[in-house]
């Protein structure tokens, strides 16, 4: 089934959230006409998994009708050239990032999708909390709440901390590294590690009101990236 480009990320999702023929009937109506035609589902419905239970579809509907209107993107400073590279030690710039997300602050920005990275956790648990907790205090002040990515399979399989390579010009994320890398993800041993990283992180901040929310994996490799 093709989409059009315009309205892909939109049939994806009708996909992913319906999971019935009823889905694949309002993804045919995208591809055969425009997006301004199409009807979509209402709002409080777009981030509610078919496996919930209904109180539990119903608590997140009520949670969803909440919030504010979201507007917002995918954030990395123009500092660093991938996930590793924002929050390494060596690298993380909090004056860069209070600037930019004043700039989002300033045309109406209130939410950012931000990607972690499992090695960071693996190589100082308190030291990248902490790093994530001075971000969430730069968010806060620019009233963005982000959403906090802990996997990605997509670009570079094989990440490795320290310095990061320079950038490819007019390569699209030509940086850009998974996590976790190909390997871990075939090597069972892993698999505690990467829990302890995710109850970490989530633990910390699930309750904190500054974040919006967490998103377990952004994209599996088979996934367009």
């Amino acid at each position: 089934m093709r989409i059009p480009a315009r309205c892909r990320l939109r049939g994806k999702s009708l996909l992913k959230t319906e999971g019935n023929s009823n889905a694949h009937r309002k993804a045919k109506q995208l591809e055969s006409g425009s997006c301004s035609g199409a009807r979509f589902p209402e709002r409080s419905t777009w981030a509610i998994s078919p496996t919930l239970t209904q109180v539990e579809r119903k608590q997140a509907a009520d949670w969803y009708a909440k919030q504010p209107w979201l507007v917002g993107s995918n954030y990395i400073p123009a500092t660093a050239i991938n996930e590793l590279e924002m929050r390494q030690p060596d690298t993380f710039d909090p004056k860069r990032i209070d600037l930019e997300l004043g700039w989002a602050e300033s045309i109406g920005l209130n939410t950012m999708r931000v990607f972690l990275h499992d090695l960071l956790w693996q190589q100082d648990p308190a030291g990248f909390r902490k790093r994530v907790e001075v971000f969430l205090q730069i968010a806060d002040k620019h009233k963005v709440r982000p959403i906090f990515v802990l996997f990605d399979s997509c670009w570079d399989p094989d990440p490795e901390l320290g310095k990061q390579r320079s950038p490819r010009p007019g390569v699209h994320n030509s940086g850009w590294v998974q996590s976790p890398g190909a390997k871990v993800l075939q090597d069972w041993s892993h698999y505690a590690r990467l829990e302890f990283y995710v109850k970490g992180i989530v633990g910390a901040f699930a309750g904190d009101p500054r974040v919006m929310g967490s998103s377990l994996q952004a994209r599996s490799a088979t996934e367009y990236c």
